[in-house]
């Protein structure tokens, strides 16, 4: 009855009619029969509640000197929604390493995520972006190396699929649509081969990161991401080619 009560407590029910809901529309909708799957929200910025279900972490979880912060910020008149928000993700890149902790040979690196959704009574809820061909985020960049990272429930739970967040407009809101057959599979920052097929039926979180490790200020401001199968053709980005096409001109 205990074990219930605190599942109960937890949102389980309310994720569990949700799932159902979501469910059932797609079934009456037919979106499996025609292939004309709607977008699909991962996270929304855009509403007071939003970063309740965020994780910020940063070096300095480990004895590091970076900070990082996220809040959310007032949409100004002509942006985006009036009355919503954003998403600011910011703070200071610091590469100093805890001299009292010896075994920490690496700093300077911050990143956010998304919560693991929880359970529902027909399973582990992820998100299935199986259907769709890429992944959208709308963000306002300051120009630094970000990654994207989605975590999926794949047998090796600290297997992260990463790819290159290209901004084409540095201080601008832009929309970038990344092929999520173009995700690299790392771990611990080290691609690892074989380079296996991301498990996109089973994605559990979805977030960015900043591991450049080059000291100083940051910000990314985020509007929202979510899966799509109809990206603006000017928006597409891919990582490896316009980055190998980048490395042979500067050779």
């Amino acid at each position: 009855m205990r074990p219930a009560l605190r599942l109960l407590r937890g949102g389980f029910l309310q994720r569990s009619i949700d799932e159902m809901k979501r469910n059932t529309f797609s079934v009456f909708k037919g979106e499996g029969i025609t292939g004309d799957f709607a977008d699909m929200e991962i996270h929304s910025f855009r509403h007071p509640d939003s970063l309740k279900s965020i994780k910020v972490f940063s070096d300095a979880d480990t004895g590091g000197f970076s900070k990082v912060h996220m809040d959310l910020t007032p949409c100004p008149l002509g942006h985006l929604s009036e009355g919503q928000f954003y998403g600011r993700f910011y703070g200071n890149i610091s590469i100093e390493l805890p001299v009292e902790r010896p075994k920490i040979q690496r700093s300077g690196y911050a990143a956010w995520r998304t919560q693991e959704r929880g359970r529902t009574l027909f399973g582990r809820q992820n998100w299935d972006c199986d259907p769709y061909t890429y992944l959208a985020l709308r963000v306002k960049s300051d120009g630094s190396k970000y990654f994207v990272n989605i975590q999926t429930d794949s047998i090796v739970e600290t297997d992260i699929h990463q790819h290159r967040l290209f901004a084409k407009r540095v201080g601008e809101w832009e929309t970038i649509h990344i092929p999520f057959s173009e995700f690299v599979r790392t771990n611990f920052g080290q691609v690892i081969e074989p380079q296996n097929e991301m498990m996109r039926q089973k994605v559990k979180t979805v977030g960015i990161g900043l591991i450049d490790r080059i000291p100083g200020p940051f910000e990314l401001c985020i509007d929202r991401i979510w899966a799509t199968n109809t990206p603006e053709p000017e928006h597409v980005t891919n990582i490896h080619r316009e980055h190998t096409e980048s490395e042979k001109v500067s050779k």
